[in-house]
């Protein structure tokens, strides 16, 4: 459930951006209306796109984003390992042995991001 206040986060971040891009700051219908928002989500980060989306259409009715499409990008994760340098992409559940030497030497980077990576507004 901790997609809901993620989701809060982002629909806040994509509010104060497109408020803040508008001549008329003090007023909320001067702003640009949001039309998409692009999202980087590692496949470690436990975030599920579904329910983001779910709560992103219930939370940003009646605001500057509603319709707006949330477009998702998934950042894998890659385990090299230790030993013999065995690269392979890494995906939950983790493997906790290195699938060619069967060492237990691995080390996992990327994947973990979680980031409002463009904000796409329209015409007042």
């Amino acid at each position: 459930m901790h997609e809901l206040s993620v989701t809060q986060g982002i629909l806040d971040i994509a509010i104060e951006t497109a408020q803040r891009g508008s001549t008329e700051l003090a007023e909320v219908a001067g702003a640009r209306p949001i039309t998409a928002i692009d999202l980087v989500i590692g496949d470690l980060s436990s975030i599920v796109d579904d329910s983001v989306q779910f709560y992103f259409d219930i939370l940003s009715k009646g605001t500057l984003a509603e319709g707006a499409v949330l477009r998702f990008r998934r950042e894998h994760a890659t385990a090299r390992c230790g030993d013999c340098g065995h690269q392979f992409r890494a995906r939950p559940p983790l493997l906790t042995e290195c699938p060619a030497c069967h060492s237990p030497r691995l080390q996992v980077t990327g994947g973990k991001s979680f980031l409002v990576d463009s904000i796409e507004v329209g015409d007042a």
